[in-house]
């Protein structure tokens, strides 16, 4: 037995589906530890937490590409009395572009936090999760279904992000841990923005909100799914992928992305 109390760690905290999961985990009576660079929109969302009645929030304002992430925010959970029962890995981000021509260092940045960062903090507190009975959600996307001409990287890494939640969802079911891997479809977010995206990400019927992502993500979660696709159509979608050649998958994502530089060209 641990004295210390089991909380929530949600990264990427400051924005978007990481805001939305950060609501819906605090709803359903989870105290939590917020982390994420902006310090004052993690203060921001641990006020509104805090005014609904729930405990406020711990605050962990880091930034999550620096070595040794996991103790510094181990370190900081112990100093406040916690530890972590959930891990939520939310943080990413995406470049638009041709591989080669898109800045290297910024695509090895991609790589570092969508992939050894997301790593890193799923293996570091395995004992801390099995103890408190908890699980692990590693927030990934459709993109991980495919290649992606002109995001390839970006969809690399988020192929990367659902085979080894898939295979950890395997090797920690044993040990009591719910593992699941949470595969959205475009959600208005400041993705879009950081990626490069001017004229929309995808046709609407696609799109969902981020708080439909996020309950949709808890829900599978907590009833031990390995791997979460909101939404029927996107559902489908990853499913008829599988049985697509993959040459027309490749033609297909090459000429949507097309249509997509044209029209931010204009």
């Amino acid at each position: 037995m641990s004295s210390l109390r089991p909380v929530t760690v949600i990264t990427g905290a400051s924005a978007g589906i990481g805001v939305a999961l950060a609501r819906v985990f605090a709803k359903n009576g989870h105290e939590l530890a917020l982390i994420a660079r902006r310090e004052d929109r993690l203060r921001a969302l641990a006020d509104e937490i805090a005014a609904t009645g729930a405990r406020r929030p711990i605050v962990i304002a880091v930034d999550l590409q620096k070595p040794g992430v996991a103790r510094t925010i181990g370190d900081a959970l112990t100093a406040q009395g916690a530890e972590p029962q959930f891990v939520v890995n939310n943080a990413g981000f995406g470049l638009v572009g041709t591989a080669s021509t898109l800045v290297h260092d910024e695509q090895l940045q991609m790589i570092d936090l969508n992939v050894r960062v997301l790593t890193e903090l799923s293996l570091a507190f395995v004992e801390s999760l099995a103890r408190n009975k908890g699980g692990l959600l590693n927030v990934g996307s459709m993109a991980g279904f495919l290649p992606g001409p002109c995001m390839a990287v970006y969809y690399a890494t988020k192929a990367y992000v659902l085979s080894f939640t898939e295979a950890l969802h395997s090797e920690l079911r044993p040990r009591g841990i719910r593992v699941a891997v949470l595969c959205p479809g475009p959600v208005p977010t400041e993705f879009a923005a950081r990626a490069g995206l001017t004229a929309g990400m995808a046709p609407g019927i696609l799109t969902q909100s981020a708080d439909d992502v996020a309950e949709a993500g808890y829900r599978g979660l907590m009833d031990g799914h390995r791997t979460i696709v909101p939404g029927t159509l996107n559902k489908f979608i990853t499913i008829m992928i599988r049985l697509i050649p993959r040459r027309l998958i490749l033609k297909f994502v090459d000429a949507r992305q097309s249509r997509r530089r044209s029209a931010q060209q204009t």
